[in-house]
């Protein structure tokens, strides 16, 4: 019974050994071996299974994968003294992973030495140049409205550019390349990410920008306000026209339609004369007497003759 358990104790103790020693390396990461806090060997870099000493050898991973450096932006002034909001980023790779771990031991140390030489170049370069170098990427012909020409304060600037956004980009990165090597690291690139004004230069550039707008608005009301006058003052000699036009059309269909009607009553008139007397008078009651009328006829009235001959 005490030989089992003697056994059991001795086959688990190897296992822990076993599993101790033995570690797995993917073909993401690279490691160095380090016996007592130094290092042993050179960085193992091929995926597999792998033996080291237990419990006395430590595995430090390091990825083989680009990472990404991330600035925080930073206010840098230009040689032309306009200060700006410069926002960086950077890829790099853990190339050397001896000479990594003995610099800065893990990524967030190298970071902060990224940050430290990343920053520091992009300073020195970026106060070197204007900011029109540092917006500008080529010496393409800028393009204007002719509103914004036109109530331009300054006029437009035709300045030409040497080096370019995208040069002082490669400036900062071939200056930054030989002092991130000293830390196993490779540079692949350093980019722009954005450019912005200080808050106070911003705001004046915005208040340049709506005072801009509100001088072409106000040149496109004041062109707008003398189309519509003029547009109104034609249509409306258009419609004097045509109610004359009309008026003259109306007064001559009237006055046809007036002679025709006197045609018309003299042709009644000759033929019966008495007759049509007789309508006419009958239409003169009917639009002169009425129940709240009072009429009063001499017995001798024209007016009154066709009533007397009732009986």
């Amino acid at each position: 019974m005490k030989k089992n358990r003697t056994r059991l104790i001795i086959a688990f103790i190897l296992l822990i050994v076993i599993v101790n020693a033995l570690y797995i390396l993917d073909e993401r990461k690279q490691v160095i071996i380090t016996q007592f806090g130094d290092p042993i060997g050179d960085a193992i870099t091929n995926a597999g299974l792998h033996i080291k000493v237990p419990f006395i050898q430590i595995v430090h991973y390091f990825e083989k994968r680009i990472l990404e450096w991330d600035g925080d932006p930073k206010q840098i002034p230009t040689s032309d003294k306009r200060y700006i909001w410069l926002d960086t980023f950077s890829r790099w790779q853990i190339v050397d992973p001896l000479k990594f771990y003995q610099t800065v031991r893990n990524e967030t140390f190298a970071h902060g030495r990224l940050d430290d030489i990343l920053s520091g170049k992009t300073r020195d370069i970026v106060s070197s140049n204007s900011l029109f170098e540092i917006v500008r990427d080529t010496n393409r012909k800028l393009v204007f409205t002719e509103e914004y020409e036109e109530s331009s304060l300054e006029g437009v600037i035709e300045e030409k550019i040497d080096f370019g956004r995208s040069e002082i980009a490669n400036k900062i990165f071939e200056l930054s390349v030989p002092l991130v090597a000293e830390y196993g690291i490779k540079l692949i690139d350093v980019k722009v990410k954005r450019i912005n004004y200080v808050q106070e230069v911003r705001t004046k550039v915005y208040e340049r920008m709506i005072s801009e707008r509100n001088k072409i608005a106000a040149k496109y009301r004041s062109e707008g306000q003398g189309s519509s006058a003029e547009i109104l003052g034609k249509m409306q000699r258009e419609l004097d026209q045509i109610e004359s036009e009309a008026y003259k059309r109306a007064r001559e269909i009237i006055g046809k339609a007036d002679a025709k009607a006197i045609k018309i009553y003299a042709r009644a008139y000759n033929k019966d004369p008495e007759f049509y007397e007789f309508l006419k008078t009958l239409e003169t009651y009917e639009s002169t007497i009425d129940k709240k009328n009072t009429l009063i006829m001499t017995t001798d009235s024209d007016y009154y003759k066709f009533l007397k001959s009732v009986k």
